[in-house]
């Protein structure tokens, strides 16, 4: 069988297996995807689709047995348990035992995880950490300069990403791309036992007090958000009526906007980075972009199903204010106008390119950056001077705000910029 064929392969070219006969190589895994420089697999590990990439350095079930189905794993990334799946490593990213990790997660270098850990659709900036039983789905994460100084989701945080009214039109973001990229930012920290309801925007520098659940969105910097627990109570409910239309408009297109600009930082900037004759380099590099792409394709969706609901709501509002026209309806109306051409538009400015709006000033400091250190992502983003990043952030920031234009959202949320 191929199986046994793909497993006698990666023996002869050096991957160490510890027990042979407790490892599943699935017959459809590309034996040339997969570096023989340092790669060990422990016993339970199993290894599936023709996507799967394993670099250098990269360990597989240390702590406990390990699926991985189609996942992209960069030089010196560790998975110590669990299932993983449709994700991607970008190298030196640590996972304990227990994970459950799931399609659209991207953790950029140094990104880690402790124990029993979920996500999905999930994308952590470098030296993110989060700690153990954290379930952390349909998140963005920047902030932190480096090792002792992260962005950090302390132990039993939960994001909560699926609403009453059965949609997931809840990312949050937690910094942002256009100035996070730089690794420059002051770093957020979320405490343990405590939760966001999605989707919600905090700033660089939001620390939210152990014990919070975070349901407001802090666009001011380096604050700290305090919040116990709700008083006892009972209200009347109205099921599949949106109450807050606007804010949750506003965010979902917010964050599709930070990852098309983020899309063009994986096209234009990381490209610089990758070495074109190593084919395990370019493969990784191509599956984040895929990755990334796919992953603002199902916030699109995420985004449409809520705007058709809207839909409901307005007719059960409407019912009980005798056709009276609220400012609430009037968003309703606004959003519902919109959704027709919302996807397509989207979709047409995530295949926009804006290679040629990067700033000179910025390709010139990445090019004496490469030229002195190499074609070290990490080193050479850090040692830019304050000018250069300036620039850069401001060619992201750019883009982000263009797709909110496509999106004509100034005429009805002007206030929100």
């Amino acid at each position: 069988m191929k199986v046994n064929s793909n497993l006698e392969i990666l023996l002869k070219r050096g991957v160490t297996m510890p027990l042979p006969g407790s490892v599943l190589i699935g017959d459809e895994v590309d034996p040339e995807r997969i570096s023989n420089t340092n790669v060990t697999l422990y016993p339970g590990t199993k290894i599936s689709g023709k996507n799967t990439l394993i670099m250098s350095d990269v360990s597989l079930g240390r702590e406990a047995p390990v699926t991985v189905d189609n996942c992209l794993m960069g030089p010196g990334t560790e998975l110590k348990g669990g299932f993983f799946q449709g994700a991607v490593f970008a190298g030196s990213n640590r996972f304990g035992s227990g994970a459950h990790v799931r399609e659209g997660t991207i953790l950029e270098e140094y990104a880690s995880a402790a124990h029993t850990v979920g996500l999905k659709q999930t994308l952590l900036f470098p030296f993110v950490t989060l700690g153990s039983l954290i379930n952390f789905c349909d998140c963005f994460m920047a902030g932190g300069t480096g090792h002792k100084d992260h962005s950090e989701v302390g132990s039993s945080f939960i994001h909560f990403n699926y609403t009453p009214n059965q949609d997931k039109a809840t990312p949050s973001m937690f910094g942002n791309v256009h100035h996070g990229v730089m690794l420059n930012c002051r770093p957020v920290f979320l405490g343990g036992q405590g939760g966001v309801v999605g989707p919600c925007r905090l700033a660089f520098g939001s620390v939210t007090a152990a014990g919070t659940i975070c349901r407001k969105d802090e666009s001011r910097p380096d604050r700290i958000i305090l919040g116990g627990a709700l008083k006892d109570g009972s209200i009347p409910r109205r099921p599949h009526v949106y109450t807050s239309v606007k804010r949750v408009y506003f965010n979902n297109c917010r964050y599709i906007a930070a990852m098309i600009a983020l899309l063009n930082w994986y096209r234009n900037i990381r490209e610089f980075f990758v070495d074109t004759d190593n084919t395990l380099e370019k493969a990784l590099n191509q599956g984040m972009m895929d990755t990334l792409d796919k992953s603002i394709d199902e916030r699109i969706k995420r985004l449409e199903e809520f705007c058709r609901k809207l839909e409901i709501s307005k007719h059960r509002l409407l019912s009980k204010s005798s056709g009276k026209q609220s400012e609430l309806i009037v968003f309703h109306d606004l959003i519902i106008k919109k959704r027709p051409e919302l996807k397509k538009t989207l979709v047409n400015e995530k295949k926009a390119n804006y290679f040629s709006e990067i700033p000179e000033d910025f390709l010139n400091a990445l090019e004496r950056g490469i030229f002195h250190h190499g074609k070290k992502y990490i080193p050479v983003i850090k040692r830019l001077d304050a000018d250069a990043a300036a620039s850069g952030s401001v060619w992201l920031e750019n883009i982000e705000n263009k797709v909110m234009k496509a999106c004509d959202l100034e005429s009805c949320f002007s206030d929100q910029h």
